[in-house]
């Protein structure tokens, strides 16, 4: 386990990763962090978008119906 200081960044508050923990999730500086709920009013920090899965299947969604047209399109 690692504590983390919140503190004040400008009109906000931040802090600061460790280097493992930036290594762990795979970001680097400028990189977009998501802070999701979890179950037992826990939270989840996370590199990945958790919209973008119910995106993705609402676009699988789409080419499978129009699979032929896309095709046609394509060529």
């Amino acid at each position: 386990m690692v504590q983390l200081t919140v503190r004040k960044v400008g009109n906000s508050l931040g802090v600061t990763l460790p280097v493992q923990a930036a290594q762990v999730l795979q970001v680097k500086e400028g990189d977009k962090l998501f802070l999701t709920e979890a179950p037992g009013g826990c939270f989840r920090l996370t590199p990945y978008d958790p919209n973008f899965a119910e995106t993705m299947k609402v676009g699988e969604g789409f080419m499978s119906r129009y699979k032929n047209a896309l095709r046609d399109l394509a060529k």
